[in-house]
């Protein structure tokens, strides 16, 4: 029978008290009391293993913290992406240090180890600590086994007596040689292993005193809904030791018998510990090293070195450079490396309202971001990521469908079938139901996605490599079939599940696909058979969204052309793409109207903007939802660009800016939406906030620096 006890009834966390960390290939969000919440393996869009944040009892989940009772503190190491989380009570202090490896010099050749690390010291007192790994696998709908067996990839460097970090001695037998987990599923398996240590004082010897006791139990969460057994660990800590513990998917092979070294065999064979480890390591897999607190210390060192590498690269020397930064380091958490997609969230259906039904899957690669993507990757200096991603977009446009559109969203892997499931079986977060998988929008028609990659392609053509003749042909395919298709309506950037409409944002951003193919072909002299005709064809859609989307009568831009009593905020996109100038009458009155309380006809609470009115306007989702990260980091943009002409204008972009910074969560991190009572709310961490916030950062420091060239 499995023996040890579950922690006490926990609930759940709130979506802003966690932070992100990653690999380039998939990420895990981590609690503020020290559980990974969410964790898909191996890949971004993979099934979670856990997954706690939307099931809080049958989710998943890997926790460590202290059985007594604590405060926490959580952060980031400087200019990184590894994550510390403090543990403080008057009996002493213990800190978790989480993070997936990166190495520092990609040319040194060495494999990449798709591990999760998760440190545990006590760095004062004695701390009783309780540590539950608990998989659900497959979005908690596969069983799995559990069994705990001797471990092959720790060195015995003890006595031939008894082994002080786990029950018994080191000869070898089974019966005394330390332990590892695994845990087994019919897709996936994965293992949980750990490295125990003491600190050393100036001279070599420990002053934590005995390495850590560590003893690995089975832990029966069977009537809580799990498919299979977790494990636990209770271990009673003093200051200077620690236990590391590692999960990851083991090798399919076993590795050769006498690639575990022991004292003993050292002893018999009369050369240094030290050595012998060396000459085992050199029979294994690379992927499958010796695992030592020698080898955890230098991937730490390693991957904080990366991060550091990388943020140093940035260009950025405006005001609010911290947040700037720490939105860059979110955002290439983000990136997909094999392919260079960027994924909109590592996260799927976290709700826009608690106990709402907009729950979406974020995990993949949307056209409509690639602009606002690029333009941040390139104005922070990141040219190798922009390139990159703009090699992933140029493969979309090679498999266009046979009517020449594109699919709106792809996987990261390239991929169209995102087919989109409800899981019933779990509760979502805060009983948030349904809870979804894929992404059932793919196949909308939203033809504003061509106005943002044509942008995007402007940008990279811009600031990049020239575009090959061949993918020239293809933006002119694109451009002609924004022309043939400007007349209809369709479902939009808010992707509404009901109606097609005639809506105003579409039509903007149609107007910069033409544009933005007029200004390719002449600023890189490129054949254009049709100039005349994409001439006519964007004006005509100029005076069009100027006469049908103007409610004159109440002086805004309407929602859509059928819809001439909603306000979008989504319109503040204008002057951000120079469909017309921040200073255009029409466009301060819309945006005047947009500033004003939803009380009074307006869509800003409290400085954050939402979207739209959504009792004045049915989107076919229904239920509430909270302002929009999005929008409001437009509006700070679109007074910016007004303020260019009326100083008290931008006054309120860095007043409504500043506030905004303050809605990020204790790491820095942004979710989609903040509710009224200044909750985070939907998927997290939401890449393009993060984007928007850049380019808000951006142009409102330079703005600033430069002064407003016209009175109020």
């Amino acid at each position: 029978m499995p023996d040890g006890k579950s922690r006490a009834e926990r609930g759940y966390i709130p979506i802003s008290d966690h932070a992100l960390i990653g690999n380039l290939r998939t990420a895990a969000l981590v609690s503020v009391d020290g559980s990974i919440e969410s964790y898909c393996v191996p890949n971004f869009d993979s099934p979670s293993v856990f997954a706690r944040i939307l099931d809080k009892d049958k989710g998943g989940h890997f926790s460590i913290a202290p059985t007594n009772v604590f405060t926490t503190k959580q952060a980031y190491m400087p200019s990184s992406n590894v994550l510390q989380t403090k543990f403080l009570s008057e009996q002493g202090i213990v800190t978790v240090t989480d993070f997936l490896p990166r190495q520092s010099d990609p040319e040194a050749h060495k494999v990449p180890l798709f591990w999760l690390i998760r440190r545990v010291e006590v760095v004062r007192g004695t701390m009783p600590v309780r540590v539950e790994c608990c998989p659900a696998f497959d979005y908690a709908r596969s069983k799995h086994n559990t069994s705990i067996i001797p471990d092959d990839s720790i060195p015995d460097v003890s006595s031939p007596s008894t082994s002080p970090s786990s029950p018994g001695g080191a000869d070898g037998d089974s019966r005394h040689a330390q332990m590892k987990v695994l845990f087994e599923s019919n897709a996936l398996t994965l293992d949980l292993r750990y490295v125990a240590e003491c600190a050393k004082d100036e001279t070599g010897a420990n002053y934590g005193g005995k390495q850590p006791v560590v003893e690995l139990k089975k832990l029966d969460l069977r009537e809580k809904g799990h498919l299979g057994e977790g494990v636990c660990c209770d271990m009673l800590l003093e200051e200077g030791q620690a236990v590391t513990f590692v999960l990851r998917t083991p090798p399919e092979h076993a590795p050769p018998k006498m690639s575990k070294p022991t004292r003993t065999r050292a002893d018999q064979m009369g050369v240094p510990m030290q050595s012998l480890v060396l000459g085992a390591s050199k029979l294994r897999a690379r992927d499958d090293p010796l695992l030592t607190a020698e080898l955890l210390a230098s991937l730490l060192k390693d991957t904080n070195r990366y991060w550091h590498a990388w943020i140093r690269k940035s260009t950025y020397n405006g005001s609010w450079k911290e947040a700037v930064h720490r939105s860059a380091l979110a955002l290439k958490l983000l990136i997909y490396e094999p392919t260079g997609a960027i994924v909109a969230s590592p996260t799927f259906s976290l709700p826009e309202f608690i106990g709402g039904s907009r729950n979406w899957d974020y995990r993949f690669t949307w056209i409509r971001d690639s602009s606002f993507t690029l333009y941040a990757l390139i104005r922070l200096g990141f040219t190798q990521e922009a390139n990159a991603f703009m090699d992933f977009i140029f493969k979309r446009l090679e498999g266009r469908n046979p009517d020449g559109s594109l699919q709106i969203m792809y996987t990261i892997h390239g991929g169209k079938n995102l087919e989109e499931i409800e899981l019933t079986h779990l509760d979502g977060h805060k009983g948030s139901k349904p809870v979804r998988i894929g992404n059932g929008a793919a196949d909308h028609m939203q033809l504003d996605i061509y106005g943002e990659l044509m942008d995007c392609i402007y940008l990279g053509q811009k600031y990049g490599k020239p575009l090959s003749y061949d993918t020239w042909l293809a933006v002119r395919e694109l451009v002609e079939f924004v022309i043939a298709n400007r007349k209809k309506p369709d479902l939009s950037i808010w992707e509404v599940r009901n109606r097609e409409r005639h809506f105003t944002y579409s039509k903007i951003m149609m107007w910069v696909a033409i544009d933005r193919g007029l200004r390719l072909a002449d600023k890189r002299s490129l054949p254009c058979p049709r100039r005349i005709e994409w001439h006519l064809a964007r004006d005509e859609l100029y005076e069009e969204i100027m006469t049908k989307a103007w409610n004159s009568e109440k002086g805004f831009f309407t929602q859509s052309y059928e819809d001439q009593d909603v306000i979008d905020s989504a319109v503040l996109i204008m002057p951000l793409v120079f469909f017309c100038a921040a200073s255009e009458d029409r466009f301060l009155s819309t945006l005047r109207h947009i500033l004003k309380t939803p009380e009074r006809g307006g869509l800003t609470a409290n400085n954050l903007v939402y979207r739209y009115d959504v009792a004045k306007t049915d989107d076919g989702v229904g239920g509430e939802e909270g302002t929009f990260c999005l929008c409001t980091l437009w509006c700070v943009e679109a007074l910016t660009r007004a303020g260019q002409y009326d100083k008290a204008m931008l006054s309120k972009a860095a007043s409504m800016f500043e506030d905004f910074l303050q809605y990020t969560n204790h790491v820095g991190l942004c979710t989609e939406e903040i509710s009224a009572a200044g909750e985070g709310l939907g998927n997290a961490v939401q890449g393009f906030t993060h984007v928007t916030l850049i380019s808000a950062a951006y142009n409102l420091s330079r703005t600033l620096a430069t002064g407003a060239t016209a009175g109020a």
